[in-house]
């Protein structure tokens, strides 16, 4: 039993079903963005990070299955129910009928699209850097709906909603957890000094 998921213990959960190295970046990014959230609202930075680092980990070796096989893949390792159906959540509407109602599966909900979003933004500026981002970039982008056409906007829009917050602020925030990360994630880019 994993009475209390450790960071490391995520990590490893993570890279033993996730081979891909641009999926691993997506984890590390979530765990990021969960965890700037968590400080900014007073909870549980581990716990959050945790929920964000493992949040797809069943994404890449079962597709058909995701936001399903997690269940299993976790409770076979003795993880808390809240860390499971925090994970499932994610899914909601797509995958499994499981409603996002904890403060850190809203988050979670919102923000994990959104990191994807930012990242291709990120990826098409001449700095290659969320470093020097602002919403009204990743805002821009938004309207082009060829751009990044893989990414739900309707469940960023649905998570900020449910987490009561303006758009543009929660894609602030968001990017501001990515610069935590910037590193890890291949976002730290070449951004001139002024």
């Amino acid at each position: 039993m994993v009475a209390d998921p450790t960071r490391e213990d995520a990590y490893n959960l993570l890279c033993e079903f996730t081979k891909s190295e641009s999926l691993v970046k997506h984890g590390l990014a979530v765990e990021g963005v969960m965890r700037y959230f968590a400080k900014k609202n007073n909870e549980d930075v581990e716990k959050w990070g945790i929920v964000g680092l493992t949040h797809d980990l069943d994404y890449e070796m079962y597709p058909k299955e995701h936001c399903i096989k997690v269940r299993e893949i976790m409770e076979e390792r003795g993880w808390p129910e809240e860390y499971i159906r925090a994970v499932q959540s994610h899914g909601y509407g797509q995958c499994v009928d499981i409603k996002p109602v904890t403060h850190l599966e809203k988050t979670l909900y919102a923000i994990d699209e959104l990191t994807g979003l930012i990242t291709a933004t990120a990826l098409v500026r001449p700095s290659k850097s969320v470093m020097d981002m602002k919403a009204k970039s990743v805002k821009k982008k938004w309207k082009v709906k060829q751009f990044s056409a893989g990414v739900n906007r309707t469940i960023i829009e649905e998570g900020a909603e449910a987490l009561g917050v303006e758009l543009t602020d929660l894609i602030t925030d968001t990017i501001m957890g990515m610069r935590e990360v910037s590193e890890s994630i291949g976002l730290l880019g070449k951004v001139e000094e002024a």
